[in-house]
């Protein structure tokens, strides 16, 4: 059991004589004391504390209340009380907090804006940063041939192109088909329906089969780029290499980007041939044009600078998206919320990157009419 406070006045209510455990157990009896001490003691009454016991923060504020929250009228022997007063009469005299004023949604969609830049940007950066580590990291072992990691970068061409091959060709024999068909019905009205066979080989050879192709990739192996190195991550694997004296960058990053850099324009061309032949098997069976009509109709008009145009982008975007999904996979906290969110991100800015690269190609190849 712990002694109930208790303060006396002395030397004529100039000092108050304070005892016992001021606690928050006793704070009914300790708040009528101090209510009844209050009425006797003269303003400028100091407290006499070198007999008190236990003191919490409710026991130091009503002593407090005795000496006008003045810290400097309460002595005490103790260290300890001293900065517990002190803390308590900091805390009763702070101003009280500002009310946030309620806006009506304008200030909050700015706020959401100005972050939404400033992440943007920051990601830029972090990007732009990562692809200078994996250049030097090429420039440091491109000359050492024994540092390849030749079995890695095989194993990720094969889960990279080998495994993609089915569903690339599936889509673009389907969107060539699907473009094919709108444009025979609309240049059908103009009497101009053989040009259908251009229209399916300008846009496959330039633009659909490597935009298709980077699309499909950056959703399937960045992805997985991401969720494979943000699981090490995880896992604390990442650490153990850097405990071997090995670089992460080279035993994990360098050869998915080489892996996709060789598979992406493999994957491209056939692409490219799938969605030729989707257009085709429409143009064949809509229009009455034979296979021999639409494969020497494309060989006469459409000349090898589109395809090269096409091809020219996988590199690029092989690269790029190689390099955001592995970024993704090292930025990984260590949950496997985390993992969702930062592969849901990779997905995303692989896909606007491609885009936007894309559409600065076809602006730039427009300009020097090629």
């Amino acid at each position: 059991m712990s002694e109930t406070g208790s303060a006396s006045i002395a030397d004529d209510g100039t000092r108050i004589v304070a005892k016992g455990d001021w606690t928050l157990e006793h704070i009914t009896l300790l708040d009528r004391l101090r209510t009844s001490l209050q009425r006797q003691v003269r303003a400028q009454a100091r407290v006499d504390g070198h007999g008190l016991g236990r003191v919490d923060t409710a026991g130091a504020s009503l002593l407090l209340e005795l000496v006008g929250d003045d810290v400097s009228r309460i002595d005490v022997a103790s260290e300890a009380l001293r900065k517990l007063f002190a803390a308590v009469a900091r805390a009763e005299n702070a101003p009280p907090a500002k009310r946030r004023r309620k806006d009506s949604g304008f200030l909050s969609a700015i706020a959401n804006v100005g972050a939404a830049a400033e992440a943007v940007w920051r990601d830029s950066v972090a990007l732009v940063g990562f692809i200078g580590l994996i250049l030097s990291a090429f420039a440091r072992t491109f000359p050492i041939p024994r540092r390849w990691r030749i079995t890695s970068t095989v194993a990720h061409i094969e889960q990279t192109g080998l495994n993609a091959l089915p569903i690339v060709a599936l889509l673009c024999f389907l969107v060539g088909a699907v473009v094919a068909f709108l444009g025979a019905t609309v240049l059908k009205d103009f009497g101009a329906s053989i040009f259908t066979v251009e229209l399916v080989g300008y846009s496959f050879l330039r633009e659909f089969g490597v935009l298709l192709t980077a699309i499909m990739v950056a959703g399937r192996s960045g992805s997985a780029f991401t969720a494979q190195i943000g699981s090490m991550k995880a896992r604390e694997e990442i650490d153990a290499i850097r405990t071997l004296g090995l670089e992460p960058v080279d035993v994990l990053v360098m050869p998915r980007v080489l892996a996709l850099i060789v598979s992406l324009p493999i994957l491209t061309l056939v692409g490219m041939l799938a969605g030729i032949v989707g257009g085709a098997a429409v143009c064949v069976m809509t229009l009455d044009v034979s296979p021999l009509m639409f494969i020497t109709r494309l060989h006469e008009t459409t000349t090898v600078r589109h395809f090269w145009v096409g091809m020219s982008k996988a590199p690029i975007f092989a690269f790029l998206i190689a390099a955001i999904g592995c970024l993704e996979g090292f930025k990984v906290a260590g949950s496997a919320e985390s993992v969702g969110s930062h592969t849901t991100s990779s997905v995303v800015q692989s896909i606007f990157v491609v885009i936007l690269i894309d559409a600065l190609a076809a602006i730039f190849f427009m300009e020097i009419n090629l």
